[in-house]
């Protein structure tokens, strides 16, 4: 498993109609476009999904819809997530695993748990998941931070537990984590501006949103780092920073869509509460892309 999810992972949007209604017909073109262009494995329904305005039958027909398109081409991991313990729980016990390698869950928001309410909310998951779960840490949304001695006890002590994406931005915390993580627990980046210097201390790779567009060269980039071919991870890496920059200079995934509209992948339509990008970001994205 730990081979399987290491490299790139894409954190699949969902594309949408004008009338708010889920793309299908862009959402296979974007999934084509991935596989095509070699990424490890694909996650959908993380929060660039904006899995949280999803029903829950909507959510079931992406889940669906990824894995019939994806023909069990690359792992696909479900995200799964949210900041009611004990729904998210019932919703794995219901689960049908097949064609899944994992669940990418992530912390509590809104709620603002304190550490040992963390631990256990990833406990009660964890026991609940028929597939190994891969906590997700990202302060920036969820209003918290699950600290490095937190997810040290998780790791240590809780089965079922494959790894974190860890979007905190914090260095230090991701070192401690590196430092004393079990051999088999996974580090993964949530951060695509960040993730070669991750990797560079160990970390496993990444769960990608700029993958979305770029697919080829963000991958190939990852797979120079982790072999440690830092000159041409590099390259790479100088290559694609300014457009993930501007991905997120105003809201995600506002961005990579505005991306995936100029490359008529797929709309750029957002549901509410989300809105597109302003314009002035929207034409720095366009003549990003099409120099690129």
């Amino acid at each position: 498993m730990k081979a399987n999810l290491s490299g790139t992972g894409v954190a699949l949007v969902t594309p949408f109609r004008t009338d708010g209604s889920i793309d299908f017909k862009s959402f296979k073109k974007l999934i084509q476009h991935l596989i095509s262009n070699k990424v490890d494995y694909l996650v959908p329904m993380g929060t660039t999904g904006e899995s949280v305005t999803l029903s829950k039958d909507e959510k079931k027909a992406v889940f669906d819809f990824v894995l019939e398109v994806n023909d069990g081409r690359l792992p696909v991991v479900a995200g799964i997530g949210g900041n009611n313990t004990r729904e998210i729980c019932d919703t794995l016990k219901s689960f049908d695993k097949s064609g899944f390698a994992a669940v990418l869950s992530v912390a509590p928001y809104y709620n603002k748990p304190n550490q040992e309410g963390l631990f256990q909310h990833y406990k009660m998951i964890a026991e609940s998941s028929p597939l190994p779960v891969i906590l997700y840490n990202v302060p920036s949304r969820t209003g918290s931070n699950m600290t490095a001695d937190t997810t040290l006890r998780i790791a240590h002590e809780v089965k079922n537990v494959l790894g974190v994406k860890e979007a905190s931005g914090n260095f230090e915390q991701f070192m401690q984590i590196l430092k004393h993580k079990p051999k088999n627990f996974m580090m993964i980046s949530g951060d695509d501006g960040i993730t070669l210097p991750m990797i560079a201390l160990g970390a496993n790779g990444v769960i990608s949103v700029v993958g979305n567009a770029f697919p080829k060269d963000f991958s190939n980039m990852v797979r120079y780092a982790l072999a440690g071919e830092y000159d041409k991870a590099r390259k790479l890496h100088y290559k694609l920073i300014d457009v993930i920059n501007l991905l997120f200079a105003d809201g995600s995934p506002g961005g990579i869509k505005a991306a995936l509209k100029v490359m008529n992948i797929c709309g750029d339509t957002l549901r509410a509460p989300l809105a597109n990008v302003n314009d002035a970001v929207f034409k720095k994205i366009k003549a990003a892309v099409e120099h690129y």
